[in-house]
């Protein structure tokens, strides 16, 4: 299970005295505990990915406000920290990738034009997952529904 070896992890970034590593580890940790708090549950492989994948997205958004504001120390750090994210997402799609499934998506629900665009998007979340961002998929969409 992911949390397993999460918590795994964690005890091995702390014997090898990896701050960064460990930092981000107990951040995940922390989100994934106070989710399985808030809604008395106990979070499944794949719910914990995609509180991960929403964890490395928020990097991702600060990375671009740190570099225009010229703090190549955070961004550093920001960089980091994403990939150490990434090494427990599932691989990232290519935009080829996607457009193969939401093409598939826009026959499956029949889409013409722009107007449809809510219907594909839910659908091809559904079926890509954490595999991709919603950003990504977004660009794919509006490029194939125009």
């Amino acid at each position: 299970m992911l949390k397993d070896k999460l918590l795994e992890d964690l005890k091995n970034s702390m014997k090898e005295k990896n701050v960064v590593r460990k930092n981000v580890i107990q951040m995940v940790r922390a989100a994934i505990l106070q989710v399985e708090k808030d809604k008395k549950i106990e979070l499944s492989d794949e719910e914990i990915i995609n509180i991960m994948a929403k964890e490395a997205k928020k990097r991702k958004d600060s990375l671009e406000d740190y570099k225009k504001g010229n703090r190549p120390d955070l961004v550093e750090q920001i960089e980091q920290e994403i990939n150490i994210i990434d090494e427990y997402l599932p691989k990232q799609l290519t935009k080829e990738e996607i457009a193969q499934i939401v093409k598939e998506v826009i026959s499956e629900v029949g889409a013409t034009s722009i107007k449809d665009m809510g219907k594909v998007m839910k659908l091809a979340k559904e079926k890509i997952g954490a595999a991709s961002d919603g950003k990504t998929i977004n660009e794919v969409v509006r490029e194939m529904l125009k």
